[in-house]
């Protein structure tokens, strides 16, 4: 790679200047720097305690050229996914978004027993399995062979391996094509995007359609939400940059839906250009309305920085203030985000006593870098904290709902993004 040094504007920082991952300009602009945090899904056993842990720079860069916002490859996808901490099955509200999105996407496509559907990061089956009872044929591709197990145990044919064009190429000589290619936040996830994109246009049958699922930049600037940036997070995207990339392709954009799903994600369907399919009227709306904010341009993206600040400062004022008071606080969940949030502020087991997770798997270890203790669910009741911070916020009423018991002794939850707000349970019971 080559690498060049070229003066920053934005902060008066020398920055290296990397090849854009997507179109391979030069890429020299800043977007945010979050300064130095470690892996967000690298939770420690407690004998890691007392070891060196890896610190990378969490600095997101804007393309010039195809505005794709992006972080470097600081570490290879082998070593992030290889044995993964996310099981997707943990959070209800996820499922049921899965399970209402085959529903739909079998009755728009008329999928049936001749139909492949083939969903790359698979996961633990939270998606493919829906397919099952309505007799569509699956597959699975899934690069952590401890998440695939879980799959396949459920009946759900899956490959554990990374996709792209060398798996693609594979499975069109084993005669499979797909009439559907579904991707669920993993675009983001993908450092060689032109890789991956040409996997799926060679696996697509000539009238399948692609549909891709990812937090829309656009939602991340107006929502302050720059705790979605982490290192297993390479890119972020906004309509425009997948109208490039599809362009590049030899595939086209033929709807987009906006979704309310991590804190407001894009659905965009692909097919071939030469597709019958015709792009509706949400695509050319959805790409004026990126151009109206300014996102066809380097300034456009200027300001995040700053408010990112503003929501540092007011959260930590905030539970400088409570812990002054004298009350405790401590977190429910132990989710990607919640880490880039807590490295970022600096909030330690100063300020959270310990946190909370469903997913079996995080309990007894510690978040990394600030080294907050994670335990089960349970811990709150036995504990009765003054105040609850709400790391996936995202999922905030789905958890308000089952932890609204903690009005009992007057506990209060705190949700940090876009800015710090306090909510009370009681508020929510009718």
């Amino acid at each position: 790679m080559n690498i060049r040094f070229a003066h920053d504007q934005t902060h008066g920082h020398i920055h290296e200047s990397a090849p854009c991952r997507l179109c391979g300009s030069t890429v020299n602009t800043s977007f945010v720097d979050l300064g130095m945090s470690p892996l967000c899904e690298s939770f420690l056993a407690s004998d890691q305690l007392d070891r060196m842990e890896p610190y990378y720079p969490l600095r997101v860069m804007v393309c010039g050229k195809c505005f794709l916002v992006q972080l470097k490859e600081y570490v290879s996808p082998h070593d992030i996914f290889h044995e993964y901490a996310y099981f997707s099955s943990y959070s209800t509200s996820w499922v049921s978004h899965a399970k209402r999105y085959v529903e739909m996407i079998t009755q728009r496509l008329k999928l049936g027993p001749q139909s492949l559907a083939v969903e790359l990061a698979s996961n633990d089956g939270y998606l493919l399995q829906h397919f099952l009872p309505l007799g569509v044929p699956v597959l699975g591709i899934e690069p952590a062979a401890n998440v695939a197990e879980v799959a396949i145990a459920k009946g759900i044919d899956t490959r554990v391996a990374f996709f792209g064009t060398a798996l693609a190429n594979t499975l069109v000589a084993e005669g499979k094509r797909a009439d559907l290619i579904a991707g669920n936040n993993v675009l983001a996830q993908v450092p060689d995007l032109n890789d991956f994109v040409a996997g799926m246009k060679t696996l697509l049958a000539q009238e399948g359609v692609i549909t891709l699922e990812f937090p829309h930049v656009l939602r991340l600037m107006e929502e302050n939400q720059f705790d979605t940036i982490y290192h297993e997070h390479f890119s972020y995207f906004s309509l425009l940059t997948i109208a490039h990339m599809a362009e590049r392709h030899g595939l086209k954009i033929i709807d987009v839906e906006e979704l309310p799903t991590h804190g407001g994600s894009l659905r965009v369907y692909l097919a071939h250009k030469a597709s019958v399919r015709e792009p509706t009227g949400a695509v050319g709306a959805l790409l004026a309305r990126e151009e109206q904010a300014g996102f066809n341009r380097l300034e456009g993206y200027a300001g995040f920085q700053e408010q990112v600040r503003q929501t540092k400062h007011k959260l930590l004022a905030f539970l400088t203030q409570v812990k002054a008071e004298g009350k405790r606080i401590c977190g429910y969940g132990a989710p990607g985000k919640g880490n880039t949030l807590l490295n970022y502020c600096g909030i330690g087991p100063d300020f959270l006593d310990f946190t909370v997770d469903r997913n079996p798997y995080k309990h007894g270890r510690f978040t990394p870098g600030m080294h907050i203790p994670i335990y089960p669910v349970e811990a709150i009741d036995a504990a009765r904290p003054d105040y609850i911070l709400i790391l996936p916020w995202n999922l905030k009423a789905e958890i308000v709902n089952q932890m609204r018991h903690v009005a009992e002794w007057g506990g209060k939850f705190i949700i940090p993004v876009p800015e710090v707000s306090v909510l009370d349970p009681k508020d929510f019971i009718s």
